[in-house]
């Protein structure tokens, strides 16, 4: 969903916002109804391989693609041939197909899959059924499914809630618990995490440890911590920075934490097609401060190839704090 995220629909306050809330309301039950009506009336497929469902309860970002990514790690290390599988949101192609680097771009399949296929083998297909049919036939042992707690096509061996575990400033990661648009709810949190059986809880790297209250919240399902770090360090020198991803702050206050010397920072709505006019902008915010460009990896491919040289991508990655937990979770499952 391609939206710029309102910092509103994570305050707990209701008084923020509050005539908006209201109006939206109406529009927030029928699609809270809609939800609960499509999986309640599904007939789950068994592709035959496991699936391991990565999700979350909230519209935009809580970290589920880097968390895919180090899933994907952890079982390639433990010898299991595991495959991504992604709607390819912002892709063009239907699949089902597999992302070759060499070929793709985000405008074929969609900027997140590019990153996943970085590592592991990734399949794009609007139908996931298709497409994991499609996978397990060229060999995959385990699918990873990619956004995929709120889509009943298939019948999940594992399926894990990301939540974003930054709960400052008011923040918090529900908001209010309204379901979109009048919060960032893409249903409501009960009824999310009762299809859950574990859930990973991502911390950024400048944050010690979850909020107590928050892990209060899931109750008896098991929890997992990760990271959000560096990948490496930010460039030096003077940087102008920018992120089309849902929470483009974080972009921002990641980039400090790291040490940046971050002159200037642009948000851009999430999965943004950068435009001509656009990047001209920021080369001359650039210039101004007599900085360099840099965003996220994510963002970096939907950059014009003309522009990738002009522009630093600044990744990150995942780890989780209990990695032998995990990994026991995830053996446990899949036998």
């Amino acid at each position: 969903m391609s939206l710029s995220t309102p910092k509103w629909w994570y305050l707990r306050d209701r008084k923020s916002a509050a005539m908006t809330r209201m109006l939206l309301k109406p529009a927030s039950w029928i699609w809270a109804g809609v939800t609960a009506n499509r999986i309640a009336r599904a007939t789950p497929v068994d592709p035959g391989v496991p699936v391991i469902s990565i999700g979350n309860l909230t519209v935009g970002g809580s970290g589920k693609t880097p968390i895919a990514r180090e899933l994907l790690r952890l079982l390639r290390q433990s010898g299991i041939d595991a495959q991504a599988l992604s709607r390819g949101y912002g892709g063009k192609l239907e699949g089902p197909v597999r992302v070759d680097l060499n070929a793709h771009t985000a405008a074929d399949v969609g900027d997140e899959p590019l990153m996943l296929a970085l590592d592991s083998p990734a399949w794009i297909s609007r139908d996931r059924i298709a497409g994991a049919k499609a996978a397990a036939a060229d060999g995959a042992q385990a699918l990873v499914l990619d956004d995929g707690h709120q889509n009943p096509a298939l019948k999940k061996t594992l399926s894990l809630i990301i939540v974003d575990g930054e709960t400052r400033d008011n923040e918090w990661p529900f908001g209010d618990g309204s379901v979109f648009p009048s919060g960032p709810m893409r249903e409501p949190l009960k009824a999310g995490l009762a299809r859950a059986d574990a859930v990973v809880i991502l911390m950024p790297s400048d944050l010690a440890e979850p909020d107590e209250e928050l892990l209060e919240t899931f109750g008896d399902l098991p929890v997992f911590i990760a990271r959000l770090e560096p990948a490496g360090p930010p460039p030096a020198g003077p940087l102008v920075g920018f992120a089309g991803i849902a929470k483009p702050w974080k972009v921002e206050r990641s980039l400090k934490a790291a040490g940046a010397e971050l002159a200037d920072f642009a948000p851009f709505p999430d999965h943004a097609a950068f435009k001509e006019e656009d990047l001209r902008f920021l080369a001359d915010r650039a210039e101004l401060f007599g900085a360099r460009l840099v965003t996220t990896e994510k963002d970096w491919p939907r950059l014009p190839p003309e522009w990738r040289t002009r522009v630093t991508s600044w990744p990150v990655k995942a780890s989780f704090a209990d990695e032998a937990g995990f990994v026991r979770l995830l053996t446990e499952a899949l036998s």
